[in-house]
Protein backbone atom coordinates (compact mmCIF):
# COMPACT_ATOMS: atom_id res chain seq x y z
CA UNK A 1 0.00 0.00 0.00
CA UNK A 2 1.04 3.78 -0.24
CA UNK A 3 1.53 6.49 1.97
CA UNK A 4 -1.12 8.31 0.44
CA UNK A 5 -3.46 5.74 1.05
CA UNK A 6 -3.58 6.36 4.82
CA UNK A 7 -4.22 10.13 4.83
CA UNK A 8 -7.66 8.68 3.08
CA UNK A 9 -8.80 6.63 5.84
CA UNK A 10 -10.22 9.10 8.39
CA UNK A 11 -10.41 6.34 11.35
CA UNK A 12 -6.40 6.42 11.59
CA UNK A 13 -6.52 10.17 12.53
CA UNK A 14 -3.60 10.87 10.51
CA UNK A 15 -2.03 14.40 10.21
CA UNK A 16 0.16 14.64 7.52
CA UNK A 17 3.01 17.34 8.72
CA UNK A 18 5.29 17.13 6.44
CA UNK A 19 6.75 15.46 2.68
CA UNK A 20 3.49 16.01 0.79
CA UNK A 21 6.21 14.89 -2.07
CA UNK A 22 6.39 11.33 -1.04
CA UNK A 23 2.88 10.28 0.03
CA UNK A 24 3.76 7.58 -3.71
CA UNK A 25 6.19 5.63 -1.49
CA UNK A 26 5.37 1.92 -0.43
CA UNK A 27 4.38 1.15 3.05
CA UNK A 28 5.73 -2.93 3.44
CA UNK A 29 4.92 -2.73 6.86
CA UNK A 30 4.46 -1.36 10.18
CA UNK A 31 7.02 -1.09 13.28
CA UNK A 32 5.69 0.31 16.92
CA UNK A 33 9.54 1.88 18.92
CA UNK A 34 10.53 3.97 21.56
CA UNK A 35 14.23 2.90 21.19
CA UNK A 36 16.77 5.76 20.68
CA UNK A 37 18.34 3.67 17.88
CA UNK A 38 15.90 1.17 16.25
CA UNK A 39 17.78 0.28 13.58
CA UNK A 40 18.49 -3.57 14.42
CA UNK A 41 14.47 -3.86 14.52
CA UNK A 42 14.06 -2.02 10.57
CA UNK A 43 15.06 -3.61 7.02
CA UNK A 44 13.42 -0.74 5.16
CA UNK A 45 9.71 -0.27 3.84
CA UNK A 46 8.08 0.55 7.02
CA UNK A 47 5.85 2.95 8.49
CA UNK A 48 7.50 3.69 12.29
CA UNK A 49 4.83 4.72 14.99
CA UNK A 50 6.41 6.58 17.96
CA UNK A 51 5.15 8.04 21.17
CA UNK A 52 8.58 9.78 21.42
CA UNK A 53 9.35 8.80 24.65
CA UNK A 54 12.70 8.86 23.44
CA UNK A 55 12.90 12.10 22.86
CA UNK A 56 14.65 14.17 25.83
CA UNK A 57 15.22 17.13 24.37
CA UNK A 58 15.26 19.22 20.54
CA UNK A 59 18.74 17.58 20.09
CA UNK A 60 17.49 14.13 19.96
CA UNK A 61 15.55 14.71 17.21
CA UNK A 62 17.61 14.75 14.21
CA UNK A 63 20.16 11.92 15.23
CA UNK A 64 16.27 9.75 15.52
CA UNK A 65 15.25 10.88 12.10
CA UNK A 66 19.14 10.18 10.13
CA UNK A 67 18.72 6.79 11.75
CA UNK A 68 15.08 5.62 10.29
CA UNK A 69 16.08 7.31 6.59
CA UNK A 70 18.99 5.07 6.66
CA UNK A 71 17.04 2.35 7.53
CA UNK A 72 15.09 3.22 4.00
CA UNK A 73 11.82 3.63 6.16
CA UNK A 74 8.73 4.76 4.69
CA UNK A 75 7.39 7.80 7.10
CA UNK A 76 7.48 8.44 10.65
CA UNK A 77 4.43 8.65 12.49
CA UNK A 78 4.35 10.59 16.02
CA UNK A 79 1.85 10.32 18.86
CA UNK A 80 0.57 12.95 20.77
CA UNK A 81 -0.72 11.24 23.81
CA UNK A 82 2.77 12.18 25.41
CA UNK A 83 3.69 15.38 24.09
CA UNK A 84 0.95 17.26 22.55
CA UNK A 85 1.45 18.44 19.38
CA UNK A 86 4.39 16.70 17.42
CA UNK A 87 7.90 19.07 18.43
CA UNK A 88 8.67 21.62 15.90
CA UNK A 89 12.33 20.03 16.08
CA UNK A 90 10.91 16.96 15.04
CA UNK A 91 9.15 18.91 12.15
CA UNK A 92 12.12 20.16 10.97
CA UNK A 93 14.50 17.16 11.22
CA UNK A 94 11.61 15.24 8.96
CA UNK A 95 11.65 18.02 6.24
CA UNK A 96 15.91 18.12 6.34
CA UNK A 97 15.93 14.16 5.92
CA UNK A 98 12.81 13.96 3.62
CA UNK A 99 10.91 11.97 5.74
CA UNK A 100 7.48 12.21 5.73
CA UNK A 101 5.75 12.90 9.12
CA UNK A 102 2.66 12.22 10.24
CA UNK A 103 1.08 13.32 13.88
CA UNK A 104 -1.12 10.49 15.30
CA UNK A 105 -4.83 12.03 17.43
CA UNK A 106 -4.52 11.30 20.64
CA UNK A 107 -7.33 9.28 20.21
CA UNK A 108 -6.28 6.20 18.29
CA UNK A 109 -4.18 3.74 19.29
CA UNK A 110 -1.34 2.61 17.62
CA UNK A 111 -2.83 -0.95 16.96
CA UNK A 112 -5.45 0.46 15.05
CA UNK A 113 -2.71 2.02 12.69
CA UNK A 114 -0.95 -1.71 12.94
CA UNK A 115 -4.18 -3.77 12.11
CA UNK A 116 -5.33 -1.84 9.36
CA UNK A 117 -1.76 -1.31 7.79
CA UNK A 118 -1.08 -5.46 8.25
CA UNK A 119 -4.83 -6.68 6.90
CA UNK A 120 -4.02 -3.71 3.85
CA UNK A 121 -0.35 -5.21 2.94
CA UNK A 122 -1.58 -9.21 3.21
CA UNK A 123 -4.56 -8.17 0.91
CA UNK A 124 -7.38 -9.54 2.39
CA UNK A 125 -7.18 -12.40 -0.09
CA UNK A 126 -9.12 -15.30 1.59
CA UNK A 127 -12.65 -14.40 3.45
CA UNK A 128 -12.20 -16.56 6.35
CA UNK A 129 -8.41 -15.56 6.30
CA UNK A 130 -9.27 -12.09 6.74
CA UNK A 131 -11.92 -12.34 9.46
CA UNK A 132 -9.37 -13.72 11.51
CA UNK A 133 -7.00 -11.22 10.90
CA UNK A 134 -9.26 -8.16 11.49
CA UNK A 135 -9.86 -10.00 15.03
CA UNK A 136 -6.66 -9.54 15.75
CA UNK A 137 -7.29 -6.08 16.91
CA UNK A 138 -8.37 -7.06 20.54
CA UNK A 139 -4.82 -8.28 20.96
CA UNK A 140 -3.13 -5.07 20.22
CA UNK A 141 -6.17 -2.75 22.37
CA UNK A 142 -5.29 -1.59 25.60
CA UNK A 143 -8.58 -2.22 27.95
CA UNK A 144 -10.21 -4.80 28.73
CA UNK A 145 -10.58 -6.51 25.43
CA UNK A 146 -6.75 -6.69 24.88
CA UNK A 147 -4.53 -9.56 25.76
CA UNK A 148 -1.41 -9.61 24.28
CA UNK A 149 -0.27 -12.58 22.46
CA UNK A 150 -1.98 -14.99 23.93
CA UNK A 151 -5.09 -13.59 22.12
CA UNK A 152 -4.07 -14.27 18.50
CA UNK A 153 -3.26 -17.64 19.68
CA UNK A 154 -6.57 -18.10 20.81
CA UNK A 155 -7.68 -16.98 17.59
CA UNK A 156 -5.53 -19.32 15.55
CA UNK A 157 -7.29 -22.36 17.76
CA UNK A 158 -10.59 -21.20 17.09
CA UNK A 159 -10.63 -20.11 13.96
CA UNK A 160 -8.43 -22.75 12.14
CA UNK A 161 -7.69 -25.19 14.41
CA UNK A 162 -3.95 -24.47 15.19
CA UNK A 163 -2.14 -24.95 18.24
CA UNK A 164 0.59 -22.36 18.18
CA UNK A 165 3.07 -20.83 21.18
CA UNK A 166 5.28 -17.64 21.60
CA UNK A 167 9.26 -18.56 22.42
CA UNK A 168 11.90 -16.66 23.65
CA UNK A 169 15.51 -17.01 21.86
CA UNK A 170 16.21 -19.34 25.23
CA UNK A 171 12.97 -21.50 24.43
CA UNK A 172 10.93 -19.19 27.33
CA UNK A 173 7.20 -19.95 26.40
CA UNK A 174 6.15 -16.09 26.35
CA UNK A 175 2.79 -17.29 25.19
CA UNK A 176 0.73 -20.36 24.06
CA UNK A 177 -3.12 -21.64 23.88
CA UNK A 178 -5.60 -21.82 26.90
CA UNK A 179 -7.19 -24.83 25.71
CA UNK A 180 -6.70 -28.62 27.31
CA UNK A 181 -4.06 -29.93 25.08
CA UNK A 182 -1.06 -30.34 26.55
CA UNK A 183 1.52 -27.92 27.08
CA UNK A 184 5.29 -27.74 25.49
CA UNK A 185 7.69 -29.43 27.82
CA UNK A 186 11.05 -27.55 28.72
CA UNK A 187 13.01 -29.71 26.63
CA UNK A 188 10.66 -29.82 23.52
CA UNK A 189 10.96 -25.40 24.03
CA UNK A 190 14.08 -25.68 23.85
CA UNK A 191 15.31 -28.25 21.06
CA UNK A 192 12.55 -25.80 18.84
CA UNK A 193 14.36 -22.56 20.09
CA UNK A 194 17.83 -23.95 19.31
CA UNK A 195 16.38 -25.48 15.77
CA UNK A 196 15.28 -22.23 15.06
CA UNK A 197 18.38 -19.91 15.61
CA UNK A 198 20.48 -22.47 13.81
CA UNK A 199 18.30 -22.13 10.36
CA UNK A 200 18.44 -18.66 11.17
CA UNK A 201 22.33 -18.53 11.39
CA UNK A 202 22.45 -20.56 8.04
CA UNK A 203 19.97 -18.53 5.97
CA UNK A 204 17.42 -21.23 6.12
CA UNK A 205 13.67 -19.57 4.29
CA UNK A 206 11.25 -20.10 7.02
CA UNK A 207 9.12 -21.18 7.82
CA UNK A 208 11.59 -23.88 9.58
CA UNK A 209 9.80 -27.34 9.54
CA UNK A 210 11.18 -29.50 12.64
CA UNK A 211 9.65 -32.79 13.55
CA UNK A 212 9.87 -34.26 16.86
CA UNK A 213 8.69 -37.03 19.02
CA UNK A 214 5.88 -37.96 16.23
CA UNK A 215 5.25 -34.12 15.59
CA UNK A 216 5.89 -31.62 12.95
CA UNK A 217 6.06 -28.27 14.43
CA UNK A 218 6.41 -25.05 11.74
CA UNK A 219 8.85 -22.28 12.96
CA UNK A 220 8.20 -18.26 11.64
CA UNK A 221 10.30 -15.37 13.44
CA UNK A 222 8.68 -12.97 14.95
CA UNK A 223 10.13 -9.71 13.24
CA UNK A 224 8.75 -6.04 12.59
CA UNK A 225 9.04 -6.82 8.87
CA UNK A 226 6.64 -9.46 9.18
CA UNK A 227 6.70 -11.31 5.48
CA UNK A 228 10.88 -11.16 5.05
CA UNK A 229 11.66 -14.76 5.75
CA UNK A 230 15.28 -14.62 5.84
CA UNK A 231 16.37 -12.04 8.65
CA UNK A 232 19.32 -10.22 6.52
CA UNK A 233 17.65 -10.20 3.20
CA UNK A 234 17.55 -7.18 1.58
CA UNK A 235 18.50 -5.37 4.74
CA UNK A 236 22.82 -5.42 4.66
CA UNK A 237 22.94 -6.15 8.20
CA UNK A 238 24.49 -8.95 9.73
CA UNK A 239 21.62 -11.68 11.09
CA UNK A 240 23.86 -11.80 14.25
CA UNK A 241 22.44 -8.73 15.35
CA UNK A 242 19.11 -9.74 16.14
CA UNK A 243 19.57 -14.14 16.15
CA UNK A 244 20.20 -14.29 19.79
CA UNK A 245 17.07 -11.66 20.80
CA UNK A 246 14.10 -12.39 18.34
CA UNK A 247 11.00 -14.07 19.53
CA UNK A 248 9.47 -17.55 17.10
CA UNK A 249 6.24 -18.47 16.29
CA UNK A 250 5.93 -22.20 16.72
CA UNK A 251 2.76 -24.02 15.12
CA UNK A 252 1.92 -27.26 15.88
CA UNK A 253 1.31 -28.26 11.82
CA UNK A 254 3.84 -29.03 9.09
CA UNK A 255 3.47 -25.82 7.19
CA UNK A 256 5.22 -27.52 3.71
CA UNK A 257 2.12 -27.62 1.99
CA UNK A 258 -0.12 -24.54 3.38
CA UNK A 259 -1.42 -22.45 0.72
CA UNK A 260 -0.08 -18.72 -0.08
CA UNK A 261 -2.92 -17.75 1.51
CA UNK A 262 -2.68 -19.19 4.87
CA UNK A 263 0.97 -18.35 5.03
CA UNK A 264 0.34 -15.40 4.16
CA UNK A 265 -1.65 -14.96 7.32
CA UNK A 266 0.79 -16.45 9.39
CA UNK A 267 3.26 -13.67 8.76
CA UNK A 268 0.60 -11.57 9.39
CA UNK A 269 0.76 -12.73 12.79
CA UNK A 270 4.16 -12.30 13.47
CA UNK A 271 3.66 -9.18 12.43
CA UNK A 272 1.32 -8.03 14.94
CA UNK A 273 3.24 -10.43 17.54
CA UNK A 274 6.42 -8.06 17.07
CA UNK A 275 4.30 -5.16 17.90
CA UNK A 276 3.92 -6.75 21.76
CA UNK A 277 7.48 -7.23 21.17
CA UNK A 278 8.41 -3.92 20.17
CA UNK A 279 5.74 -2.50 23.23
CA UNK A 280 7.99 -4.95 26.11
CA UNK A 281 11.16 -3.52 24.78
CA UNK A 282 9.41 0.27 24.56
CA UNK A 283 8.26 -0.54 28.34
CA UNK A 284 11.67 -1.59 29.21
CA UNK A 285 13.48 2.14 28.44
CA UNK A 286 13.20 3.06 31.89
CA UNK A 287 14.74 0.10 33.48
CA UNK A 288 17.33 0.22 30.87
CA UNK A 289 17.96 4.37 32.03
CA UNK A 290 18.03 3.86 35.40
CA UNK A 291 20.68 0.61 35.00
CA UNK A 292 22.65 2.69 32.83
CA UNK A 293 23.02 5.35 35.52
CA UNK A 294 23.69 3.61 38.24
CA UNK A 295 26.16 1.62 36.69
CA UNK A 296 27.60 5.12 35.52
CA UNK A 297 27.96 6.33 39.07
CA UNK A 298 29.74 2.77 40.47
CA UNK A 299 31.84 2.64 37.80
CA UNK A 300 32.85 6.49 38.07
CA UNK A 301 33.87 6.14 41.92
CA UNK A 302 30.39 8.01 42.99
CA UNK A 303 29.92 8.47 46.55
CA UNK A 304 27.73 5.52 48.14
CA UNK A 305 25.20 8.05 49.33
CA UNK A 306 24.48 9.24 45.94
CA UNK A 307 24.11 5.69 44.27
CA UNK A 308 21.99 4.66 47.37
CA UNK A 309 19.70 7.87 46.27
CA UNK A 310 19.22 6.25 42.66
CA UNK A 311 18.85 2.67 44.07
CA UNK A 312 15.89 3.62 46.51
CA UNK A 313 14.70 5.66 42.88
CA UNK A 314 14.82 2.10 40.77
CA UNK A 315 13.53 -0.29 43.79
CA UNK A 316 10.10 0.43 43.49
CA UNK A 317 10.24 0.43 39.69
CA UNK A 318 11.58 -2.80 39.29
CA UNK A 319 10.09 -4.34 42.73
CA UNK A 320 6.92 -2.84 43.03
CA UNK A 321 5.03 -3.37 46.69
CA UNK A 322 8.28 -4.80 47.83
CA UNK A 323 7.90 -2.68 50.94
CA UNK A 324 11.41 -2.58 52.04
CA UNK A 325 14.91 -1.75 50.17
CA UNK A 326 15.53 -5.04 48.40
CA UNK A 327 19.00 -7.10 47.96
CA UNK A 328 20.66 -6.88 44.73
CA UNK A 329 22.43 -8.79 42.20
CA UNK A 330 24.72 -8.26 39.13
CA UNK A 331 24.76 -10.42 36.41
CA UNK A 332 27.61 -9.41 33.72
CA UNK A 333 27.20 -10.84 29.77
CA UNK A 334 29.66 -10.71 26.99
CA UNK A 335 28.82 -11.62 23.78
CA UNK A 336 31.90 -12.26 21.02
CA UNK A 337 31.58 -13.31 17.34
CA UNK A 338 35.04 -14.33 16.01
CA UNK A 339 36.69 -12.18 13.30
CA UNK A 340 34.14 -8.95 14.35
CA UNK A 341 35.20 -5.97 15.96
CA UNK A 342 31.90 -4.53 16.04
CA UNK A 343 30.26 -3.11 19.77
CA UNK A 344 28.15 -5.92 20.71
CA UNK A 345 26.99 -4.43 24.14
CA UNK A 346 23.75 -4.03 22.58
CA UNK A 347 23.46 -7.85 21.65
CA UNK A 348 24.26 -8.66 24.87
CA UNK A 349 21.63 -6.16 26.70
CA UNK A 350 19.53 -7.84 24.87
CA UNK A 351 20.01 -11.23 25.50
CA UNK A 352 20.96 -10.71 29.08
CA UNK A 353 17.06 -9.29 28.96
CA UNK A 354 15.70 -12.56 27.80
CA UNK A 355 17.67 -14.84 30.02
CA UNK A 356 17.28 -13.54 32.95
CA UNK A 357 12.96 -14.05 33.14
CA UNK A 358 12.49 -16.98 34.87
CA UNK A 359 12.28 -19.24 32.56
CA UNK A 360 9.76 -21.40 34.20
CA UNK A 361 7.27 -18.37 34.18
CA UNK A 362 5.21 -17.03 30.86
CA UNK A 363 3.75 -14.08 29.48
CA UNK A 364 5.93 -11.75 28.29
CA UNK A 365 6.49 -9.35 31.26
CA UNK A 366 5.95 -11.71 34.23
CA UNK A 367 9.01 -11.67 36.72
CA UNK A 368 10.32 -9.43 34.11
CA UNK A 369 11.88 -6.99 37.05
CA UNK A 370 15.73 -6.50 36.07
CA UNK A 371 17.23 -3.65 34.30
CA UNK A 372 20.14 -3.86 31.89
CA UNK A 373 22.84 -1.56 30.98
CA UNK A 374 25.37 -1.75 28.02
CA UNK A 375 28.59 -0.65 28.54
CA UNK A 376 31.21 -0.94 25.20
CA UNK A 377 30.97 -5.31 24.99
CA UNK A 378 29.38 -5.81 28.08
CA UNK A 379 25.77 -5.83 29.22
CA UNK A 380 25.31 -5.16 33.75
CA UNK A 381 22.18 -6.48 34.99
CA UNK A 382 21.14 -5.28 38.15
CA UNK A 383 18.46 -7.92 40.11
CA UNK A 384 16.25 -7.07 42.43
CA UNK A 385 15.55 -9.81 45.39
CA UNK A 386 12.81 -8.94 47.38
CA UNK A 387 15.02 -10.79 50.61
CA UNK A 388 17.47 -13.48 50.86
CA UNK A 389 17.61 -16.82 52.84
CA UNK A 390 20.02 -18.99 53.63
CA UNK A 391 19.94 -22.40 52.66
CA UNK A 392 20.91 -25.91 55.23
CA UNK A 393 24.35 -25.55 53.33
CA UNK A 394 24.82 -22.26 53.88
CA UNK A 395 24.79 -21.03 50.29
CA UNK A 396 22.52 -17.87 49.74
CA UNK A 397 19.00 -18.11 47.08
CA UNK A 398 18.82 -15.81 44.22
CA UNK A 399 20.26 -16.40 40.82
CA UNK A 400 22.59 -19.34 40.58
CA UNK A 401 24.92 -19.66 37.82
CA UNK A 402 25.08 -22.92 37.50
CA UNK A 403 20.76 -23.41 36.90
CA UNK A 404 21.36 -19.90 34.80
CA UNK A 405 23.66 -21.70 32.79
CA UNK A 406 21.41 -25.42 32.36
CA UNK A 407 18.51 -22.83 30.84
CA UNK A 408 19.79 -21.36 28.07
CA UNK A 409 22.96 -23.55 27.36
CA UNK A 410 20.89 -25.72 24.37
CA UNK A 411 19.36 -23.07 22.54
CA UNK A 412 22.17 -20.23 22.39
CA UNK A 413 24.55 -22.89 21.48
CA UNK A 414 22.85 -23.41 18.64
CA UNK A 415 22.67 -20.02 18.24
CA UNK A 416 26.16 -19.17 18.14
CA UNK A 417 26.66 -21.41 14.95
CA UNK A 418 30.40 -22.55 15.92
CA UNK A 419 31.44 -18.87 15.35
CA UNK A 420 30.73 -17.00 18.96
CA UNK A 421 30.75 -17.61 22.67
CA UNK A 422 28.54 -16.02 25.34
CA UNK A 423 29.85 -15.47 28.76
CA UNK A 424 28.00 -15.10 31.84
CA UNK A 425 29.19 -13.82 35.26
CA UNK A 426 27.00 -13.48 38.35
CA UNK A 427 27.72 -12.00 41.45
CA UNK A 428 26.45 -12.54 45.33
CA UNK A 429 23.44 -10.47 46.27
CA UNK A 430 23.91 -6.97 48.08
CA UNK A 431 21.94 -4.91 50.40
CA UNK A 432 23.70 -1.76 50.08
CA UNK A 433 25.31 1.53 47.53
CA UNK A 434 28.52 0.24 49.22
CA UNK A 435 28.18 -3.55 48.35
CA UNK A 436 27.47 -2.95 44.91
CA UNK A 437 31.17 -1.68 43.67
CA UNK A 438 31.95 -4.58 44.94
CA UNK A 439 29.02 -7.04 43.50
CA UNK A 440 30.25 -5.29 39.80
CA UNK A 441 33.50 -6.30 40.22
CA UNK A 442 32.82 -10.17 41.17
CA UNK A 443 30.79 -10.44 38.10
CA UNK A 444 32.95 -9.13 35.60
CA UNK A 445 35.36 -11.66 37.19
CA UNK A 446 33.25 -14.21 37.15
CA UNK A 447 32.57 -13.70 33.55
CA UNK A 448 36.21 -14.08 32.94
CA UNK A 449 36.19 -17.13 34.86
CA UNK A 450 33.49 -18.36 32.64
CA UNK A 451 35.53 -17.33 29.74
CA UNK A 452 38.64 -19.13 30.11
CA UNK A 453 36.53 -22.60 30.20
CA UNK A 454 35.70 -24.21 26.57
CA UNK A 455 32.35 -24.03 25.19
CA UNK A 456 30.22 -21.37 23.35
CA UNK A 457 27.91 -20.84 26.43
CA UNK A 458 29.69 -20.25 29.77
CA UNK A 459 28.89 -19.11 33.25
CA UNK A 460 30.13 -18.71 36.35
CA UNK A 461 28.94 -17.48 40.09
CA UNK A 462 30.76 -15.47 42.96
CA UNK A 463 31.44 -18.89 45.29
CA UNK A 464 34.10 -19.61 42.43
CA UNK A 465 36.36 -16.63 43.18
CA UNK A 466 39.07 -16.20 45.56
CA UNK A 467 38.24 -14.37 48.67
CA UNK A 468 40.66 -11.40 47.99
CA UNK A 469 38.57 -10.64 44.50
CA UNK A 470 35.50 -10.60 47.04
CA UNK A 471 36.64 -7.72 48.92
CA UNK A 472 38.68 -6.16 46.28
CA UNK A 473 36.72 -2.99 46.23
CA UNK A 474 37.56 -2.72 50.46
CA UNK A 475 41.34 -3.45 50.42
CA UNK A 476 43.12 -0.82 51.89
CA UNK A 477 45.01 1.87 50.18
CA UNK A 478 48.76 0.75 51.57
CA UNK A 479 47.36 -3.37 50.38
CA UNK A 480 46.45 -1.75 46.96
CA UNK A 481 50.27 -0.23 46.80
CA UNK A 482 52.09 -2.97 47.56
CA UNK A 483 50.15 -6.15 45.38
CA UNK A 484 50.61 -3.43 42.43
CA UNK A 485 53.90 -2.55 42.52
CA UNK A 486 54.74 -6.06 42.96
CA UNK A 487 53.28 -6.95 39.81
CA UNK A 488 53.32 -3.85 37.85
CA UNK A 489 56.13 -1.74 38.70
CA UNK A 490 58.74 -4.46 36.55
CA UNK A 491 56.70 -3.73 33.41
CA UNK A 492 56.21 0.27 33.90
CA UNK A 493 60.14 0.54 34.46
CA UNK A 494 60.91 -1.34 31.28
CA UNK A 495 58.37 0.61 29.27
CA UNK A 496 60.06 3.81 30.64
CA UNK A 497 63.67 2.61 29.63
CA UNK A 498 62.65 0.85 26.43
CA UNK A 499 58.84 2.14 25.49
CA UNK A 500 57.87 -1.54 25.11
CA UNK A 501 54.37 -0.80 25.98
CA UNK A 502 54.17 -4.12 27.86
CA UNK A 503 51.44 -2.13 29.92
CA UNK A 504 48.94 -1.96 27.26
CA UNK A 505 50.06 -5.24 25.58
CA UNK A 506 49.04 -6.85 29.02
CA UNK A 507 45.81 -4.72 29.28
CA UNK A 508 45.26 -5.95 25.75
CA UNK A 509 45.86 -9.42 26.27
CA UNK A 510 43.23 -10.07 29.39
CA UNK A 511 40.98 -7.68 27.95
CA UNK A 512 40.93 -10.53 25.11
CA UNK A 513 40.95 -13.44 27.08
CA UNK A 514 43.68 -14.18 26.58
CA UNK A 515 43.48 -15.22 22.80
CA UNK A 516 46.15 -14.08 21.09
CA UNK A 517 44.75 -13.60 17.54
CA UNK A 518 41.94 -10.67 19.14
CA UNK A 519 44.64 -9.85 20.69
CA UNK A 520 47.15 -9.37 18.04
CA UNK A 521 44.20 -7.85 15.40
CA UNK A 522 43.87 -5.12 18.75
CA UNK A 523 47.22 -4.32 18.78
CA UNK A 524 47.30 -4.32 15.25
CA UNK A 525 50.65 -6.28 15.77
CA UNK A 526 52.15 -9.56 14.13
CA UNK A 527 51.35 -12.49 16.60
CA UNK A 528 54.94 -13.33 16.70
CA UNK A 529 55.23 -9.77 18.16
CA UNK A 530 52.66 -10.00 20.67
CA UNK A 531 54.27 -13.67 22.14
CA UNK A 532 57.48 -11.67 22.48
CA UNK A 533 56.01 -8.64 24.36
CA UNK A 534 53.99 -11.28 26.87
CA UNK A 535 57.14 -13.70 26.95
CA UNK A 536 58.78 -10.33 27.97
CA UNK A 537 56.28 -9.70 30.82
CA UNK A 538 56.83 -12.82 32.25
CA UNK A 539 59.74 -13.22 32.84
CA UNK A 540 59.87 -10.00 34.35
CA UNK A 541 57.34 -10.35 36.78
CA UNK A 542 58.05 -14.68 37.29
CA UNK A 543 53.96 -14.82 36.22
CA UNK A 544 52.39 -17.54 33.89
CA UNK A 545 49.98 -16.32 31.49
CA UNK A 546 48.29 -19.17 30.63
CA UNK A 547 47.57 -19.60 34.61
CA UNK A 548 44.08 -18.67 35.39
CA UNK A 549 45.73 -17.57 38.55
CA UNK A 550 48.06 -15.06 37.29
CA UNK A 551 45.83 -13.80 35.11
CA UNK A 552 42.91 -12.69 37.67
CA UNK A 553 46.37 -11.43 39.71
CA UNK A 554 47.05 -9.32 36.87
CA UNK A 555 43.71 -8.31 36.39
CA UNK A 556 43.20 -7.12 40.01
CA UNK A 557 46.39 -5.57 39.83
CA UNK A 558 45.59 -3.08 36.89
CA UNK A 559 42.19 -2.20 38.25
CA UNK A 560 43.69 -1.49 41.59
CA UNK A 561 46.37 0.54 40.08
Amino acid sequence: MRLRALLDTDALGLKLLGGEGELDRSVRGVMTTDLRDPSRYLSGGELVLSGLAWRRDAADSDPFVRILVQAGVAALAAGEAELGDVPEDLVVACARHRLPLFAVNESVAFATITEHVVRQVSGERAGDLAAVVDRHRRMMTSGPAGGGPDVVLDLLGSDLDLRAWVLSPTGRPVAGPKDAGPALSTEVCAKLAAEHLAATRTGRRAPHRVPLGGTTYSLFPVRGTGRAPQSAAGTGRDVRETVLSEWLLVVEADAGDWAEERLDLLYGVTQLIAVERDRRDAARTVRRRLAQEVVELVQTGAAPAEIAARLRVAAPVLLPGSGAAPHWQVVVARVEWEDDEAETGPVAQTLLEEILVDPLTTGPEHSDRIAVAHTGEEAVALVPLPAVSTEHDGSETGILADALLESVREPLSAGLDGDGRVTLGVSAAVHSAEGLRGALEEARHARRVAAARPGRVCAAGHQELASHVLLLPFVPDDVRRAFTARLLDPLRDYDRRHRAELIPTLEAFLDSDGSWTRCATRLHLHVNTLRYRVGRIEQLTGRDLSRLEDKLDFFLALRMS
